[in-house]
């Protein structure tokens, strides 16, 4: 597992984000895509439009701007089928509260293997 710090630059969905990940001594990697592992969201086009805008819009008032903190783990190339990197993530100010866990809690996600 490895542990980023990262800032929020847009919410797509409730699980399709891009950050600014900070690598340490001033260096970024900027606009990277990030699927929230674990979860499953209502997406923002077609018949689930109204359930995922709801969901969208919590997890932009929640995080849009914001430091976070994402754990990822490497799964060989620590990328899900899109291309984007799979992370859980946290709040920078050490609240250990999953945010996907409270997507599912709050009823805006559903958990999700894959």
């Amino acid at each position: 597992m490895y542990e980023y710090k990262a800032r929020v630059v847009d919410v797509y969905d409730a699980d399709t984000i891009t950050v600014d990940v900070d690598l340490g001594f001033n260096a970024w990697l900027r606009g990277v895509k990030v699927r929230l592992t674990g979860i499953d969201a209502p997406e923002v086009r077609g018949e689930e439009r109204p359930d995922g805008l709801v969901s969208r819009d919590w997890l932009r008032a929640e995080i849009l701007g914001q430091d976070i903190v994402m754990k990822t783990t490497k799964d060989g190339t620590g990328k899900g089928k899109y291309g984007r990197w799979l992370a859980e993530l946290f709040r920078a100010d050490g609240n250990i509260i999953s945010i996907n866990q409270e997507l599912v809690t709050k009823g805006l996600a559903s958990p999700a293997s894959y």
